[in-house]
């Protein structure tokens, strides 16, 4: 079963801000996923390269 899960935070990249405020969704079954999850969508959006190291220092938020 999977939950939906949003975000809305900074993100960093080789720990350095690289964006404010980024907002996405995403379906996982736990946080830990929904984590990867996003942070994917992020890479390729933004045309980041596999091996980029982007992170995501706020909360994931699980939608009702």
């Amino acid at each position: 079963m999977s939950f939906h899960y949003a975000y809305d935070g900074p993100v960093m990249e080789f720990n350095r801000c690289i964006a404010d405020r980024w907002q996405s969704e995403t379906m996982a079954k736990t946080t830990q996923q929904a984590r990867s999850n996003l942070t994917y969508q992020y890479k390729k959006s933004h045309n980041r390269t596999p091996t980029a190291k982007i992170t995501l220092p706020g909360k994931i938020t699980m939608v009702q």
